[in-house]
């Protein structure tokens, strides 16, 4: 199994997956201090030097330099969790729980300094227009995999009559918008955003009442409660 497998195994997509393995948990910070680093270039011989592994190592583990460049992005991505519940469990607090934890996490990993530089570097190297890579990695493994991640959360939700959506990836981009709001772009511009705590757990929660307000079922004018006065009058 290769290292990106086992990322989409251990973030739900796939079984019981291994993960990355401590060494290669170490290799992979090594390459994110690497990105954070303005002084340094990542390739696979300064990984190397950082890490202190073998070239080889590197090669066997992760291919190429896209196939870094994607596991280090996933395991970014992997830091935001998301909440494994049955439609038995799932009530309108847990719901509503569920969703400012994911949005929590998200923005920590946003907000933080190895993102904000994979970012830039994705958007430099798409401006360049060398044929690299990395944009097209971070989409993939970044939005795209935190809707794939969240999506049986809302399908949960909408089948338990908590949630009234007919586009799911439309929830979702709704959801991105109400937790990264103007943050990410400020950030990528060099405003430097003191995010404390507190700070995003107050965001998050805010985003999750918002989406709440905007697809509940409860909200909607053809939702369960209204349609049980109406059967009432």
């Amino acid at each position: 199994m290769d290292l990106a497998t086992a990322f989409e195994n251990e973030t739900g997509k796939g079984g019981a997956g291994d993960g990355p393995t401590a060494r290669q948990v170490d290799v992979l910070d090594a390459a994110l201090a690497l990105i954070v680093d303005p002084k340094a270039t990542l390739t696979m011989s300064s990984l190397a030097r950082a890490a202190s592994c073998s070239k080889e190592s590197l090669y066997k583990w992760f291919g190429d330099r896209d196939g870094l460049l994607t596991a280090m992005v996933q395991w970014q991505a992997a830091k935001v969790r998301g909440l494994p519940v049955g439609r038995s469990d799932l009530d309108r607090k847990r719901l509503l729980g569920g969703l400012e934890a994911f949005a929590a996490d998200w923005l920590t990993v946003l907000a933080s300094e190895t993102s904000v530089a994979l970012n830039r570097l994705a958007v430099g190297e798409a401006a360049s227009g060398g044929g690299r890579n990395l944009g097209r990695i971070v989409l993939q493994n970044g939005p795209v995999a935190m809707g794939r991640r969240l999506a049986p959360l809302l399908q949960t939700g909408r089948e338990a009559g908590l949630l009234a959506f007919e586009d799911g990836g439309e929830a979702f981009r709704d959801f991105f918008g109400l937790v990264v709001r103007d943050v990410q772009i400020r950030l990528l511009l060099g405003d430097r955003i003191d995010l404390s705590p507190a700070d995003i757990r107050a965001a998050a929660s805010r985003a999750a009442r918002h989406f709440m307000a905007l697809y509940g079922a409860d909200q909607r004018p053809d939702g369960p409660q209204r349609e049980s006065k109406q059967g009432k009058e």
